[in-house]
């Protein structure tokens, strides 16, 4: 007679792995709690100051308090019917485009060139091409302005679109350095071997892969220009102002439009500025390439 044996029930196996630990959270840091409340303070004023110039824009009358005694937004209308700001928005488009295409034509094959090629004094280039961007615009606005009128064009648009491209142009070139160094050359190599010329290779191959970077340095030229002052107020007459010299003067002028009517003004170029930085920050993140060739040029 044959006896059945039951196995054993097999106990818990060691398996030599160790049981899972509770891992504890990391407790912040001095630095950490410090820079969060300094971001928060600054987010805080940032809020503030726009929310301010909004209120103030909307307000129909005022007594003693923080808050309008009424909302309109008849001043909104006043501010796009106005002469004055109109024909500044026309000439802030012209420069803008103007400015954003020159930029980009000339600084796009310069930055390919310094990124691909090397020459004796490319890094004292790429150095001198921080001068621009880094510096403030006033250390070198009167003598471009005087430069302007020297040769006759001062007050004219042309004479505002050549101040304006001065610190935009190496911008665009220090951007366009970095995302071309992460292009390998044997993309450039393969296709010359299947018979593209370098007009070809540039426009069919190079410029579909710099596109995120092309992007990114238009708009933040963009955003220069729009907020560009001081360059354009030393050569800009009356027909050539662009919208921030035409709010500054209706802000400077004791007797000139309300309050409420400026601050509609401004409320409308901080739309477009918001809306341009909106935009590169959506394809790409500019600051960081900026940052890279600005440590390669160094």
């Amino acid at each position: 007679m044959t006896t059945l044996t039951t196995p054993p029930t097999a106990g818990p196996r060691s398996t030599g792995a160790a049981s899972p630990r509770r891992t504890s959270k990391p407790r912040p840091t001095v630095t950490a709690v410090v820079t969060w409340i300094m971001a928060g303070l600054f987010g805080a004023f940032l809020l503030a100051v726009l929310a301010s110039v909004i209120v103030a824009s909307l307000g129909g009358s005022w007594g003693a308090g923080w808050l309008p005694g009424s909302v309109t937004s008849d001043w909104f209308r006043q501010a796009w019917e106005a002469p004055g700001l109109s024909s500044s928005l026309a000439v802030t488009f012209q420069v803008a485009v103007a400015d954003v295409l020159l930029a980009l034509v000339i600084g796009v094959p310069a930055g390919y060139v310094l990124a691909r090629k090397s020459f004796p004094g490319r890094s004292a280039i790429m150095l001198f091409a921080l001068f621009p961007v880094i510096l403030p615009p006033l250390t070198y606005a009167v003598q471009l302005a005087a430069l302007m009128y020297r040769l006759g064009i001062g007050g004219t648009l042309l004479s505002v679109i050549l101040v304006n491209l001065v610190p935009i142009l190496p911008l665009v070139i220090l951007i366009t350095v970095p995302f071309v160094e992460q292009i390998s050359p044997q993309v450039e190599d393969a296709a010359r071997v299947f018979g593209a010329n370098n007009l070809k290779l540039f426009t069919r191959v190079l410029v579909p892969l710099l596109t995120p970077g092309i992007v990114a340095a238009g708009v933040l030229c963009l955003v220069r220009v729009l907020g560009s002052f001081e360059l354009t107020f030393f050569v800009s007459s009356a027909e050539t102002q662009t919208l921030v010299v035409t709010i500054f003067g209706a802000m400077a002028d004791p007797g000139g439009p309300p309050a409420a009517l400026t601050a509609a003004m401004t409320v409308f170029y901080m739309a477009i500025a918001l809306i341009g930085l909106a935009i590169s920050l959506r394809f790409s993140n500019p600051a960081q390439a900026l940052s890279g060739s600005a440590h390669r040029a160094v």
